[in-house]
């Protein structure tokens, strides 16, 4: 490899590592806030087995407010597969993962504000 070919591939690696952490730097700059202190709300219990789909489904609200997951919750419990608006409802499915518990809370806030309105509160065992 002569030197002018070593350079230009330097030259693009370092290209290529700005642009990357350029991107990241944006999408955290552009991340919405994190959902503050929750309201009261109710709270239910959900059972289920491993390898399962638990769907939670919340009522739209007017005014700009939209649901949140506020809290993180266990991947090695749960992860979320999709997310869709049907009808009068936003509907989050997640995949029972293994075994254990996970808290799922949801808090209703005016588009990525922190403020929450209101909130839903789920314990999800999976056996």
């Amino acid at each position: 490899m002569n030197g002018r070919h070593r350079f230009i591939t330097l030259l693009v690696a370092a290209v290529a590592v700005a642009v990357t952490l350029a991107a990241v730097a944006m999408a955290r700059t552009n991340a919405a806030p994190p959902v503050g202190p929750l309201p009261a709300g109710p709270t239910s219990t959900i059972q289920t087995q491993a390898g399962q789909l638990v769907a939670f489904a919340l009522p739209h609200r007017a005014n700009g407010r939209v649901w949140r997951i506020a809290r993180a919750i266990d991947p090695k419990v749960l992860v979320e597969v999709s997310e869709a608006d049907i009808g009068a409802n936003v509907v989050l499915v997640f995949k029972a993962t293994g075994k254990g518990s996970a808290k799922v809370s949801f808090g209703l806030t005016r588009g990525e504000r922190s403020k929450a309105y209101e909130a839903r509160r789920f314990v999800v065992t999976v056996r």
